[in-house]
């Protein structure tokens, strides 16, 4: 098995910085506000030639077990439990606190491996703080550059004498060294092709969305059966975009937390509008978008802007009715969220809803069949011979309005992608087929093929014109004025000469 080791320390020593270097890219948000990081987030590190699996934690501060510093306390904890050793971080620069000494003695406690890790070793000063930690009794510390990436080498070496070679460096069929495998995209097929068929047995992802204190994090906690994620009653918890993994009837599912997503004008501190990037990064990273609604106050004007959102990046959207054990009367109010479903979302005609309950986790099984469901609509592929038989039919049903006295002419239609389904129409004069003529498509396609609640693309195309010049341009007419016959002093054109 590879090593894996928790990065802890007090707040604002850089732990994120050193997560985010062993990643070779920024995955962890990065501030100079203590306290950034609160869930711990797992990562492949790189170190040389050295590989293992690094844990970012919150930083520790001493406060009672119901409040939101003693929450975060805890899941240090458990990601000093679950690692095989850990990585102290000590702010050379500011030299040792009591904090520091605390988190000594909880390390020491625990009998694994500890690298003491002097960072911001370049600031000046920084040799008082390194020759100071030595009194924590954990060895001689690495001075190290996180943000800069000076003393990498050192570190390496630091872990390696701390673990051993056997445990440094495992065998070549670890599962460090296992690829991961993404969801293939059909690159395309012939006329009669639709494609290979749906395999349910690949990897899924599945980013929650949502406004802030929506439930997200419990409901991710219920899928999970433990409190792998920070929740509470205060709104804003979340703030990294965290990825866990689990098991569903046998089929690998990565689920994405992400930050509650606030109207753009209430956005202002620079924290926040990293934790809102990171959102929208995990929904165009994600295959399937769980937008997760309060029940109680559901349908606010932010909700169907994330739904938008979700619709306008191509995602499978399923709707997520939260808080649904808060409810009294819920036939009427199912009736109502119906209602109100078809209503504020036209654009995205049938799309799934679910009522869960992420405190009892009444609801979660048939929200994962709708997740399943809603990414084999995603897939598909419909092949060209049935879409033309398609065009023939909805063409006579409902032809297309005459333009400036022209009639439009649909002539061939093929879909060119999925994962959302994109389809092409050969037609005369793409620019003047007016939008109410694609809803009625786009409506036609959902109820004949059995598409609802995914988002759909048509696009147009006009066909090559056989009596344009070949080369694509048209000849530009002459600035020149034409020379007229020459004239005699009667006025009628001299005889040509021969």
């Amino acid at each position: 098995m590879s090593l894996t080791l928790a990065i802890v320390g007090r707040p604002n020593v850089g732990k994120s910085t050193l997560f985010n270097r062993l990643a070779g890219r920024k995955l962890a948000l990065v501030d100079d506000t203590p306290g950034v990081t609160r869930d711990r987030r797992p990562g492949d590190a790189r170190l040389v030639d050295l590989k293992f699996t690094m844990i970012d934690t919150a930083g520790l501060e001493v406060s009672g077990p119901d409040t939101l510093e003693g929450r975060m306390r805890a899941q240090t904890e458990a990601a000093i439990d679950e690692a095989d050793g850990s990585l102290f971080l000590i702010d050379a620069k500011a030299g040792l606190t009591p904090a520091d000494e605390l988190l000594a003695d909880i390390l020491r406690k625990r009998g694994k491996p500890v690298v003491l890790v002097a960072n911001k070793a370049e600031a000046k000063g920084a040799e008082a703080g390194m020759l100071d930690a030595w009194r924590l009794g954990l060895g001689e510390p690495c001075p190290v550059s996180a943000e800069h990436g000076g003393g990498m080498l050192d570190l390496r070496d630091a872990i390696v004498e701390a673990f051993g070679e056997e445990r440094s460096f495992p065998p070549a069929d670890s599962a460090f060294a296992e690829a991961i495998t993404d969801i293939d995209i059909p690159a395309g097929s012939d006329e009669d092709d639709e494609g290979p068929a749906y395999d349910d047995s690949k990897p899924l992802r599945v980013a929650i969305v949502g406004r802030p204190n929506a439930g997200k994090s419990t409901l991710i906690n219920r899928f999970l059966g433990q409190d792998r994620l920070l929740t509470g009653p205060e709104a804003g918890i979340t703030r990294d975009s965290i990825a866990v993994d689990f098991e569903w009837r046998g089929r690998k599912i990565k689920l994405f937390d992400t930050a509650g997503l606030r109207r753009k004008a209430r956005v202002q501190e620079k924290l926040e509008k990293l934790s809102v990037a990171d959102a929208l990064r995990a929904i165009r990273f994600a295959e399937v978008v769980v937008i997760v609604f309060d029940s109680t106050i559901p349908f606010e004007k932010q909700d169907l802007q994330i739904a938008d959102l979700v619709v306008r990046e191509g995602r499978a959207p399923v709707i997520a009715f939260n808080k649904w054990d808060l409810i009294d009367n819920r036939q009427e109010k199912l009736a109502e969220l119906r209602e109100m479903t078809e209503r504020l979302l036209p654009q995205i005609r049938g799309i799934r809803a679910v009522t869960v309950a992420g405190q009892t986790g009444d609801g979660l099984e048939r929200l994962m069949d709708n997740i399943a469901l809603v990414h084999r609509v995603w897939n598909k592929r419909i092949s060209t011979a049935k879409l033309n038989r398609w065009l023939d039919h909805v063409q006579g049903h409902h032809p297309p309005p005459a333009v400036s006295g022209r009639r439009l002419k649909l002539k061939y239609m093929t879909q060119i992608k999925a994962r959302p389904p994109g389809f092409m129409i050969s037609c005369t004069r793409p620019e003047a087929v007016p939008e109410s003529y694609t809803r009625y498509l786009i409506n036609s396609l959902r109820a004949d093929f059995d598409m609802p609640g995914v988002p759909l693309r048509v696009i147009y195309r006009s066909g090559d014109n056989p009596y344009a010049p070949k080369d694509g341009k048209a000849k530009r007419p002459s600035l020149m004025p034409k020379k007229s016959a020459s004239r005699n002093k009667s006025g009628k054109p001299s005889p040509r000469r021969r």
